[in-house]
């Protein structure tokens, strides 16, 4: 058995003994400590090796040719050090409520280590969409909103990722059917890579491809404008929740793109008429959402916005296809995921001691809270782009992966996306910095104020906040996981 099959297993499991009577805070929790320690234990084996390691693989149909196979790259292993992280986080928050939520929480984070770690393209849009169904009842069942709108909240984000996920099937369909060769098909993405190398498809077929399964991956991960469903959901939902699908499952479809569409489609995503919709598209996401940010009057609004913002950058690193550009992406997905899920988990904790979130309401916290004031400090300066902290590396990274083939005088539509997107990190510092200081700043404006979490509370965050530190200061840790070109 490969240690990824446990790392899968382990919280699957766990929600299954919470939910036959084991009690609930010590099996959750000590199932995701052991799966961040095996995890852990899984990137240093690793190494700086290159192509896939931990496989195993085991057959259920012969014709389709489906197995239940597992294997991790560099890209897989830095995604699923993301969700250990995460989700040891989102459930040490869990505090005084139904079991519902640590199954919830379990289920998510084990289906989110099922689609990063599995290599068969059946198995990878399953886990995504087990880890999807808890995500929209616990919304609509324990969403931060009267009954009616969690509802609606909840409604409409299924009905989103809904229409996305059978686009998303409809596109993988056709990748199967067009690289199984033969009469024999087959659902081993390694089968279907060497395939796609042996007999790549016409440039024009790539481009129709690879843009439904951009429709499709681009709806999950709230690609403008099939973004209205995220930031309602991400505001209303339960706090772990929100830690774990803005911080883990919105990076399924960026690295279903990274690991699937542009292997399989290396033409595809550069054909004019695929780039040029792909970029006016991720503009959206940093310019429109970037505005909107801007203007929100709450924080859960401000975070949920700016979760939604920060995905066009890493459209921008797909778009280029450059090796810098691509690593710059997958940094910047696990940063992100780490500094939304602390901010998130902050916000939490802010609404139940404070019962608001609404700026006008606030101020002046950081005289009772100085530790809560550091540590949502980290979150919001590592969102900004602050040098030191993780997002900055993937950020430029990501920037300088456009300009890899830069001319004087003649710069492509990929190089003026970047110019214009550099104003989303203006943006970025106007919203994140309004928010620390209408939140920490000043002196109360109603009176509310709020102390210091206990020490024990305060470690998920304080791991978070360390990790952003560390990665940040030595992204070399990140990158030597991916030495081989993406």
């Amino acid at each position: 058995m490969s240690v990824l099959e446990i790392i899968i297993a382990l919280p699957l499991l766990a929600a299954l003994a919470v939910w036959l009577g084991a009690p609930a805070r010590a099996a959750s929790l000590g199932a995701t400590i052991v799966n961040l320690i095996l995890v852990l234990y899984a990137v240093v084996q690793y190494g700086g090796k290159t192509g896939l390691a931990f496989t195993c693989s085991h057959p259920i149909l012969e014709n389709p040719a489906l197995s239940f196979a597992v294997g991790a790259d560099g890209t897989s292993l830095i995604l699923a050090l993301l969700t250990a992280l995460v989700m040891l986080a989102a459930i040490w928050q869990i505090e005084d409520r139904p079991n519902i939520f640590y199954i919830s929480s379990l289920l998510i984070g084990g289906g989110a280590l099922g689609a990063f770690l599995t290599t068969d393209v059946f198995f990878i849009y399953a886990f995504h969409e087990l880890a999807l169904i808890p995500t929209f009842l616990m919304i609509a069942l324990h969403g931060r909103a009267e009954p009616a709108q969690r509802k609606a909240v909840a409604w409409k984000a299924t009905i989103y990722l809904g229409a996305g996920s059978l686009v998303l099937l409809a596109g993988l369909a056709w990748l199967v059917l067009e690289f199984s060769g033969g009469s024999k098909l087959t659902f081993d993405l390694e089968a279907l890579r060497n395939q796609a190398k042996l007999t790549p498809l016409p440039d024009a077929k790539q481009a129709q491809i690879f843009f439904l399964l951009l429709l499709g991956f681009g709806s999950l991960v709230s690609l403008f404008p099939f973004h209205s469903w995220a930031a309602p959901a991400y505001a209303t939902a339960p706090t772990p929740v929100a830690m774990l699908h803005s911080g883990v499952l919105k990076k399924f479809g960026l690295y279903g793109l990274i690991r699937i569409a542009l292997p399989l489609l290396p033409q595809g995503a550069h054909v004019e008429w695929v780039q040029t919709a792909l970029i006016w598209m991720l503009l959206g996401n940093i310019l429109v959402m970037g505005l909107v940010t801007i203007h929100a009057s709450r924080l859960d609004d401000t975070l949920a916005n700016s979760s939604v913002m920060h995905m066009g950058y890493i459209f921008l690193g797909i778009a280029s296809g450059s090796d810098l550009a691509l690593k710059g992406a997958v940094i910047l997905m696990f940063a992100h995921g780490v500094s939304i899920a602390l901010l998130f988990g902050l916000c939490g904790r802010m609404r139940n001691q404070l019962g608001t979130l609404e700026y006008n309401k606030l101020g002046g916290l950081a005289t009772h809270a100085p530790a809560f004031t550091v540590l949502f400090a980290f979150g919001a300066f590592a969102s900004i782009g602050l040098p030191g902290l993780t997002n900055f590396a993937g950020e430029v990274m990501i920037f300088l992966g456009n300009f890899t083939d830069f001319k004087i005088g003649a710069l492509s539509s990929l190089q003026w996306a970047v110019i214009f997107a550099l104003w989303g990190v203006v943006m970025s510092a106007v919203y994140m910095l309004r928010a620390y200081r209408s939140i920490f700043h000043g002196s109360p404006a109603t009176g509310l104020f709020m102390i210091d979490p206990a020490l024990s509370q305060r470690v998920p965050f304080i791991l978070l906040a360390t990790t952003l530190l560390i990665t940040g200061c030595c992204p070399s840790l990140l990158l030597n996981l991916m030495k081989s070109a993406l």
